[in-house]
């Protein structure tokens, strides 16, 4: 039997109850660049090679970098799905403190 735990308030969740599942995917956003007639007339041979030269270098470097690509999965109970699709980022928790004027 698979044991599963709400990620959000650590309910134990038993085999046919409902609960959700979460997946988050983290990347560089990449921008495409835009180009122009001068570029496709030159001839880019020489900086594709210093361009391999560098990819070759960055694998080698590769287990060093943070991860350009993340995965999350969460198993989420129904009341911590529903906080979770009305604030997905925890904002308005955050600013539920209240500190006192001392």
């Amino acid at each position: 039997m698979v044991h599963v735990t709400c990620d959000g308030c650590q309910k134990e969740l038993f085999p046919g109850d409902d609960h959700f599942v979460v997946k988050i995917e983290a990347f560089v956003a990449l921008d495409p660049l835009k180009l122009t007639e001068e570029d496709l007339d030159e001839d880019h041979m020489e900086e594709v090679s210093k361009l391999l030269r560098e990819l070759d270098k960055a694998d080698e470097d590769a287990d060093l970098a943070e991860p350009a690509r993340r995965h999350f999965r969460y198993d989420l109970c129904p009341e911590c799905h529903k906080r979770f699709v009305r604030d997905p980022l925890g904002r308005e928790s955050a600013q539920k403190f209240d500190f006192s004027k001392n």
